[in-house]
């Protein structure tokens, strides 16, 4: 027999899973929801998929669970024409709380097998026609599977955004979820200092990338993004992903580098830091000794029950306040199985903040010599926050 954890990368416990069912199933009867249906093509911003199954869509393939009110889910994934394998009631060791797993040979970029994974959907919702199905992460769900369930034997049944329902669940962080965030944010600090341990005169940005990379698999990292850009002192290196990581670093300048991979587990959270391969100007100090000042503000309004639609304008209106622009993209925002995850923190969220939700806080801003920001994940407490990196908050200067 498999050992699940000879399979998985830092499985979740059962217990996890069933509490997160549980939870959601409640709330599913209270709203009369018949069944739930999601889908993601990736782990970045799959969180729904990997929050039900504890198995992350990826490479670009289709997964799509079906979650009823009181059966086993169906999961939809890649694999062969005509193939359904079903589980006894104790479960597949690898795919816990599933009866069936379908899949399909189908692929975004040949358009005439769209319909695929709708089809073998509609066979699995074949007992809820006519009911009420809620969709999760409307943004990730394909026009195709819901065009193929609407067009079909669902055309009189009842589609709605149950997103909601879940998102209140999947936001705040259990224990077992907070230990494994825990782990995520320590790695991101020995990355970020392997990173900085590493860079010299003459190599590129995709190096120092790469190095952030590989300390992340030893940890048990399975994806992630790292951003990052060098420049001359007064310049402005906006960070970019890796088609932009061409330039070689020269002696005296800065460097910059958000680390924004999973840990093990799969959960999310975010570090970003700017080193010097020299000292750092008066104005870059100064720059950054604001931002700190900007993120410390941030966090004095993040307290349970706290509106963060209240929360943006005041931030914005203290950045005014001190000369700087105010953001106007997303300055602070929640993790966890997505690298970006409910709350956002600005004017058209309407989840407030609440205990135990884990949210990362980055102030960023651009003047005419400084590319001035600085990157933490923090876990809501209900009287106190608690930043979960350790890296130092500074600019550092290799002299």
């Amino acid at each position: 027999m498999v050992n699940v954890t000879d399979r998985i990368n830092t499985p979740i416990s059962t217990q996890e899973l069933e509490r997160r069912w549980t939870a959601v199933r409640t709330e599913m009867a209270k709203q009369k929801i018949d069944v739930l249906v999601m889908q993601a093509n990736n782990d970045f911003m799959g969180g729904y998929v990997k929050y039900f199954t504890d198995i992350p869509a990826t490479n670009g393939y289709v997964a799509t669970v079906i979650f009823p009110l009181h059966e086993r889910m169906t999961v939809i994934g890649q694999g062969p024409f005509n193939n359904v394998r079903t589980f006894a009631e104790d479960g597949d060791l690898l795919r816990r709380g599933v009866g069936q797993f379908m899949t399909v040979p189908s692929y975004a970029s040949a358009h005439f097998s769209a319909a695929y994974d709708g089809q073998l959907a509609e066979k699995a919702l074949a007992p809820y026609v006519g009911g009420k199905i809620g969709l999760l992460g409307t943004g990730a769900i394909s026009y195709a599977l819901v065009n193929t369930l609407q067009k079909g034997t669902h055309s009189k049944s009842e589609f709605i955004d149950a997103s909601e329902l879940v998102d209140q669940i999947k936001a705040i962080k259990s224990p077992e979820e907070i230990s494994l965030i825990r782990k995520t944010a320590a790695m991101q600090d020995a990355a970020m200092q392997a990173v900085f341990a590493s860079i010299k005169p003459g190599m590129r940005d995709l190096e120092l990338a790469s190095i952030a990379e590989h300390v992340g698999h030893r940890f048990g990292s399975e994806q992630g993004l790292f951003l990052c850009a060098s420049g001359p002192i007064g310049s402005v290196p906006v960070f970019g992903n890796r088609h932009l990581q061409n330039r070689v670093i020269q002696e005296g300048d800065q460097f910059t580098i958000l680390i924004e991979n999973s840990g093990a587990g799969g959960f999310y959270t975010e570090l970003g830091r700017t080193c010097i391969l020299g000292a750092a100007s008066a104005v870059m100090k100064e720059e950054y000794e604001f931002v700190i000042e900007a993120q410390d503000f941030t966090l004095s309004l993040l307290r349970p029950g706290a509106n963060s639609k209240e929360i943006w304008e005041t931030y914005n209106q203290f950045m005014k306040d001190h000369g700087r622009p105010p953001e106007s993209r997303l300055h602070c925002h929640g993790q966890g199985y997505d690298m970006v995850e409910r709350p956002l923190v600005r004017f058209d969220e309407t989840m407030p903040i609440a205990a135990n939700m884990v949210i990362a806080a980055h102030p960023t801003y651009v003047t005419d010599q400084t590319y001035s920001w600085s990157c933490d994940t923090f876990l809501i407490g209900e009287t106190e926050n608690q930043r979960l990196h350790q890296f130092p908050r500074q600019l550092i200067e290799l002299i």
